[in-house]
């Protein structure tokens, strides 16, 4: 069976749990672009608690605008700004040193397009899990689909609770454990580990 997701930048745990899960993934790339989603948002973990990293975009609430047509805004250096983040937060990580080489270029090139710029960072991660999943898009969007939907994932202002299993994280000793991050929290405290702690993890929807 296949699963539906919106492309998001860096996937949180329970979007990578529903992919390894179902294994053929169907990409929405016909959707008219959503405000406080995590189209162009990810969380980390940082020194003072969880830290949302935002992509700018130019975008008007006054005419719908599809997702895959909105553009990136680099008036601002965001790219370097979240490889900052990522560095405080992660370098004392176990893997980070071994990730960040395979990653940096993502914050070096010029991203003009968030949709596209977000399947590159889903790309990525699947080459740092050494996932081989089936990749599809739609050709028009689905409104009804008998695929598994798991749009719903990406609306963080409406975000479904989950129950995930503790993992080490460089500051729960300060906050805690933190549910549901970006997929990087994981691979850089877990590395190689990551697909069998994804592997075990139910997911709610």
């Amino acid at each position: 069976m296949s699963v539906v997701f919106h492309p998001t930048y860096f996937p949180n745990i329970a979007h990578c749990v529903a992919m390894l899960k179902f294994g053929d993934v169907i990409f929405e790339v016909c959707d008219n672009y959503q405000k406080q989603t995590y189209r162009n948002r990810t969380s980390i973990y940082g020194a003072n608690g969880k830290l949302d990293l935002n992509i700018p975009v130019h975008y008007t609430q006054k005419h719908r605008q599809l997702y895959r047509d909105v553009k990136i805004s680099n008036t601002d250096k965001w790219q370097d700004l979240h490889l900052k983040s990522l560095e405080s937060a992660y370098r004392t990580s176990p893997f980070f040193e071994f990730y960040i080489d395979d990653l940096m270029p993502l914050f070096q090139i010029k991203a003009n397009y968030l949709m596209e710029f977000n399947l590159l960072c889903i790309e990525k991660v699947f080459e740092c899990l050494e996932w081989f999943p089936k990749i599809s898009k739609t050709e028009a969007f689905l409104k009804d689909t008998e695929h598994f939907d798991a749009r719903s994932l990406a609306n963080s202002r409406k975000e479904i609770q989950q129950d995930f299993k503790p993992y080490d994280q460089v500051f729960d000793t300060k906050h805690g454990f933190i549910q549901n991050l970006s997929i990087l929290d994981l691979l850089f405290n877990e590395g190689p580990n990551s697909t069998i702690y994804l592997e075990s993890q139910k997911l709610t929807l």
